[in-house]
């Protein structure tokens, strides 16, 4: 059900849309209309480039944007498709599930050929555009509901080469933290579909939050630009994060549903950790303050393992069962491989 006029296997620069059938109450004949960009020249990889999979996550749709602006064919070796808002109804609602279907563009993989938008679209790119990638780049961020340690993160697939292969593209991002993560809320995530279609995956969280730094926008842009040098789509040589002046990435992981902390009750959030910092097995890194018995002792939060916090909750207000804490592990590239 989904079309659209962009030759997918033409050389040059294209700029044109996927188009989604979609009906409402006030367009019969509608369509969701998500722009793509494709630039292409000559022999080389085909990246498939994804932001606003969550449509309150900006970072990457600015990022994506920018390139799509700036790319012409001199600069490519192979084809770069460029998809800056993936789920483009939740961007324009700053949501995070699309408010003409109510899904989870993350939770929507592999899709259906006539399901609602976001299933057709997931459809699309299972079927369509994930075959023509050699490479899938998902930009994520916590959106308003987290707040990340600016980090590339992948998650560890069973096949080794393909492992070793997303393990040094997300490297190559060149952020302060990489981070390894389970998925303990559910299946059907885009990244899951393309890895199990034996694709280079890489993502992203870049922090998170409605007020984003331009110190993340940084590391998100030239991130991207990196990882596109390392894999051979971009001309240009990537630089090692030594050749920047910095230290090694930091690697961690969090694989176990221990490292996600959930709210036990609800109420206000507080953390009392800074982003990033190292902590310890039964360390107190947060509370939980009930609204309604404010003479009541607030609630601790105790991580039950010893590493990094990696990511916190955003908003203050939580309800019972929310995460508001991510404890990652480090952990070394031989660990990682093996």
């Amino acid at each position: 059900m989904v079309t659209t006029s962009l030759d997918l296997n033409a050389q040059g620069k294209q700029q044109g849309f996927l188009q989604v059938p979609y009906s409402h109450n006030l367009g019969g004949w509608a369509n969701v209309m998500v722009p793509m960009t494709i630039v292409a020249r000559g022999k080389g990889p085909t990246v498939l480039v994804l932001g606003g999979n969550h449509g309150d996550e900006y970072q990457g749709q600015i990022a994506i944007m920018k390139l799509a602006r700036e790319l012409t064919p001199s600069q490519v070796k192979g084809r770069i498709l460029l998809i800056p808002s993936l789920n483009l109804p939740a961007a324009r609602a700053a949501t995070r599930l699309s408010p003409v279907d109510g899904m989870n563009m993350n939770r929507a993989f592999p899709g259906q050929a006539d399901g609602c938008v976001t299933s057709q679209l997931a459809h699309y790119l299972t079927t369509v555009l994930f075959p023509l990638s050699d490479v899938v780049i998902d930009i994520h961020s916590g959106g308003r509901s987290m707040e990340f340690v600016p980090c590339s993160t992948m998650h560890l697939v069973a096949d080794r080469a393909q492992r070793r292969q997303m393990l040094d593209a997300m490297l190559a991002w060149n952020a302060d933290f990489a981070f390894l993560y389970a998925d303990i809320a559910g299946t059907g995530l885009l990244p899951v579909e393309a890895e199990n279609q034996g694709k280079l995956v890489v993502t992203t969280e870049m922090g998170g939050g409605e007020c984003v730094p331009a110190a993340v926008h940084r590391v998100t842009q030239t991130g991207l630009r990196n990882v596109l040098m390392h894999v051979g789509a971009l001309t240009g040589r990537p630089l090692s994060r030594a050749q920047l002046g910095k230290p090694p990435t930091i690697l961690t992981q969090a694989l176990n549903r221990e490292d996600y902390l959930l709210a036990p009750e609800s109420g206000i959030f507080e953390i009392s950790l800074d982003l990033g910092s190292k902590v310890r097995r039964g360390q107190t890194i947060g509370f939980i303050h009930n609204l309604e018995r404010p003479d009541r002792a607030p609630e601790p939060l105790v991580s039950k393992s010893t590493g990094y916090l990696i990511t916190m909750r955003a908003p203050c207000l939580t309800q019972q069962g929310d995460c508001v804490a991510v404890i990652a592990q480090h952990v070394s590239v031989k660990e990682v491989m093996a």
